[in-house]
């Protein structure tokens, strides 16, 4: 009766060298399947948060120009982002209103990714945009007139306050004349501002495209 031959040295090296190569890229699968599991689970999340901010976009009455940014309450490790803007369509040459709802979040690999979501809520017509227009001008003219309230009592303060002597006075007198010119130069400014703003009947008269480019002048003011 003949007996079993076993395996060599030689032989039993390499089947454990194969499996160890076998096992080694199994197992750098198994992890690339796993981080590719964390990084779909908390882009989903953040997909989620993306989409609710823009539901609740939409589901308002009406909306405004605005820019809003925070931390979820259900996903703290997410960065959330809304804001709806005006841009100009060059296609169609008209002007459109639309939102735009942005999550961020950090990646298994320590990278920043977003996620986002933008709707066209709708096109701006002539009358829409003579409002604003009237808006942004109300608003330019509101802040001019702050500023002229301030340089108000700027001016009151430097009367009231008394020269201790006589180079003193002599510097307070400089400085006032110099802010008297300032003054001057500031009331022409804000007279030529108000000689830019245009009446109802001017921006009646203007097209669409006029429109758009006035208005976004007053938007870089």
């Amino acid at each position: 009766m003949l007996g079993r031959k076993g395996f060599s040295l030689i032989e039993a090296m390499t089947a454990l060298i194969i499996l160890a190569l076998v096992s080694s890229t199994v197992l750098v699968v198994i992890n690339r399947c796993m981080t590719s599991a964390a990084n779909l689970a908390i882009r989903m999340q953040a997909f989620e948060v993306a989409r609710e901010n823009m539901e609740t976009l939409l589901s308002k009455d009406s909306v405004e120009e605005m820019a809003e940014f925070g931390s979820s309450d259900k996903y703290p490790e997410i960065r959330w982002q809304n804001s709806v803007e005006m841009f100009y369509e060059p296609i169609t040459a008209r002007m459109w209103v639309r939102a735009i709802c942005s999550a961020e979040y950090t990646d298994t690999e320590g990278q920043v990714q977003t996620v986002e979501l933008t709707h066209w809520l709708t096109d701006l017509t002539k009358m829409q945009l003579i409002q604003m227009i009237k808006e942004k001008q109300e608003e330019k003219k509101g802040l001019a007139e702050q500023d002229e309230d301030e340089q108000d009592r700027i001016d009151e303060q430097k009367d009231t306050n008394e020269p201790e002597d006589v180079n003193r006075q002599e510097e307070l007198g400089g400085q006032m004349e110099q802010m008297e010119g300032q003054g001057q130069a500031k009331e022409r400014e804000e007279v030529d501002e108000e000689d830019e703003m245009l009446s109802d009947y001017e921006l009646e008269a203007m097209s669409f495209d006029e429109l758009i480019s006035y208005l976004n002048e007053l938007s870089n003011q």
